[in-house]
């Protein structure tokens, strides 16, 4: 039986709506019955009827949603949350406190105390709190991290990984709306590019790894100086199990498109994927060649395949990667077996990991601990 789903966010226009619309219905598990999906009141509710979603449930604003859902029979049973960076805290934490399961965009929250209060809330609602780290839901990313925690490398040595692309480079497109924000700690917090992009490398250099960050030390810099947050970030880490990692990420470089890459290197091998070839991991053994690995062949984890949909040699794109995701939580909320999906402790240690890599980067690169709080 499909599951009824909402949506906060994610409008006509939007850069994320569509995935998330295309990911969550890809594979019959979820209907979109509910969604508040504009700023605009009479645009989010037209929009919504356009969608399918009943008149009665196209809602004006995520409040009117909450109560309108509250007390139904058929309510949703998950909600995504996929609205500006300030307003996340707020809609999760009404929503879990309600009893809602809910998948919320990256980052989780604007600081370290609220995403402990989420992971608390989580908790004891008993609800599924998801953070939309879709990368990590790649089928060749799970192969990854299956050979890793299957030894087929060894000891994990050094991770390398970068999130970089150039179409913030622009000065003279600095003041478009689309992109002022994101430099803007009113909208985005504390942290530009890091916050943005840098922390889908961070969490999946652990996630690969099978590992947490411990410390970082970050160097961030502004490189168009209208903007208070920085649009590039040198972060060097090391993972609790000692590994060494180095992170580069940017919005200012200038003729890389996506730029989102992973290599692991190990005590027997390494392994590299990149985010514009993702159905191809290269795995070098010590001493031996170069192998390219492709979604769909023969020999593969059994994670690779539950979430690899078409025949080898046919790609499968970013909205089957949010699909995925999409997948773990609709097995999670039906109480079967699921994959590794990214929650709320995830979201926190990547908040932590941000506030940790701007006081870094305002100390002149000094080593600073990256761990949340309660998880020390």
């Amino acid at each position: 039986m499909k599951l009824n789903w909402g949506m906060i966010g994610g409008g006509e226009g939007s850069q994320i709506g569509p995935a998330h619309r295309m990911g969550a219905q890809a594979d019959g598990n979820f209907t979109l019955a509910a969604g508040a999906l504009d700023a605009d009141p009479d645009k989010g509710r037209v929009y919504a009827q356009r969608l399918g979603v009943a008149p009665d449930r196209a809602y004006g604003d995520w409040r009117e949603m909450l109560e309108g859902e509250r007390g139904r029979a058929d309510r949703v049973d998950l909600v995504t949350v996929a609205t500006p960076n300030a307003t996340h805290f707020e809609i999760t934490k009404a929503f879990l406190e309600a009893g809602f399961h809910v998948l919320c965009e990256k980052p989780m929250t604007m600081s370290v105390e609220e995403g402990e209060e989420i992971v608390r809330v989580a908790e004891a609602a008993g609800r599924i709190c998801a953070v939309n780290y879709c990368y990590s839901a790649y089928p060749m990313v799970r192969e990854m991290r299956a050979m890793v925690a299957a030894g087929q490398i060894g000891k994990v040595r050094l991770v390398v990984t970068n999130f970089s692309h150039g179409h913030h480079g622009d000065a003279g497109d600095a003041d478009n709306p689309r992109v002022r924000w994101r430099y803007d700690p009113a909208m985005a917090g504390v942290s530009g590019q890091f916050a943005d992009c840098g922390i889908h490398a961070l969490h999946m250099a652990g996630f690969v790894a099978g590992d947490e960050v411990e410390r970082v030390a970050a160097d961030f810099a502004s490189t168009i100086p209208s903007r208070v947050l920085e649009d590039d970030a040198m972060v060097n880490f090391r993972l609790q199990g000692g590994a060494v990692g180095r992170l580069w990420t940017s919005s200012v470089a200038i003729g890389r498109q996506h730029g989102f890459d992973l290599q692991v290197f190990g005590e027997t091998g390494g392994l590299r994927w990149a985010s514009e070839q993702p159905n191809q991991v290269y795995f070098t053994p010590v001493g031996g060649r170069t192998q390219i690995m492709e979604k769909g062949e023969a020999g593969l984890s059994d994670e690779a395949g539950r979430l690899s949909r078409v025949p080898i040699a046919h790609p499968e794109g970013f909205p089957l990667a949010v699909a995925n995701i999409y997948v773990d939580l609709a097995a999670t909320i039906r109480g079967e077996a699921h994959g590794t999906l990214p929650l709320a402790v995830d979201g926190l240690r990547s908040m932590a990991a941000v506030h940790a890599c701007v006081a870094s980067a305002k100390a002149d690169g000094a080593w600073v601990d990256a761990r949340p709080p309660m998880l020390r």
